[in-house]
């Protein structure tokens, strides 16, 4: 038993030295264009922590005006005052967006195209994963009314990879995974890179509403482009919504 236990130990410890190796290995792509973005206006759903600041972050360097969009304000306002600071972009704004309440997601999109003509980059970040059973204001299940009915249609879908961030926070064994195996894990910017990569790089208009990962277009299901599905999902979002699309 002694000798499995130090065997077992040996191995974690190794692991552990490796660690930086490993996390390296998976990190993923990077989002290697360079291009620049003055003039340009971004809306970040969720973008007050983890990959959805580092992606704000980015844009700002790169000359975009920013709007954090998130249902925490004064969390957001601390992120938002961090990447002022760190790209001398003054242009980094925050609103009130709580997607678990439709009544909050209609105004913040009237008091937008109140103030701004145009929207050149949409990244809906924001998402919940693995609440305790609850309902939005609308009546919604939790995950069902925030990460799809209150984010909508996106134009490319992205996976970020296994990512040290806040949304395993609602599950004590996750955050505990997530704090034993934080070495091997993407960080917050290397997760950033698929979205960065989906709303930088050029020539990626043909690829209209596919799935990305690690920058490039991933394999999907065939039940994921099952196009009657997807009409027949659409419609019901419309219906509980109380939409009617034309």
């Amino acid at each position: 038993m002694m000798v499995i236990l130090g065997l077992l130990t040996s191995f974690l410890s190794f692991l552990y030295v490796i660690a930086p190796s490993i996390r390296k290995f998976f990190a993923g792509g990077v989002c290697r264009t360079d291009v620049q973005l003055p003039g340009k206006i971004v809306v970040i759903t969720g973008a007050n922590t983890g990959i959805g600041k580092e992606t704000a972050r980015e844009l700002a360097r790169r000359g975009a005006r920013v709007y954090i969009a998130c249902r925490d304000v004064l969390k957001g306002e601390s992120a938002a005052s961090e990447i002022r600071a760190d790209t001398k972009n003054s242009q980094v704004l925050v609103w009130k967006l709580d997607l678990s309440d439709t009544k909050s997601i209609r105004a913040f999109a009237e008091g937008f195209l109140a103030e701004e003509k145009q929207l050149h980059i949409l990244i809906n970040n924001a998402g919940v994963m693995m609440c305790p059973y609850s309902k939005t204001a609308d009546g919604f299940e939790t995950h069902l009314g925030v990460n799809h009915l209150g984010t909508g249609v996106t134009t490319y879908s992205v996976h970020p990879g296994i990512v040290r961030s806040e949304l395993v926070r609602h599950s004590f064994l996750m955050c505990l995974l997530w704090r034993l195996f934080s070495p091997f894990l993407k960080s917050a910017r290397e997760g950033a890179q698929t979205s960065l990569h989906c709303a930088l790089a050029e020539g990626l208009e043909p690829l209209s509403g596919k799935y990305f990962s690690d920058c490039k277009r991933a394999w999907v299901s065939p039940r994921a482009r099952n196009n009657k599905t997807a009409e027949r999902l659409w419609a019901v979002s419309c219906e509980l919504l109380g939409i009617q699309w034309k």
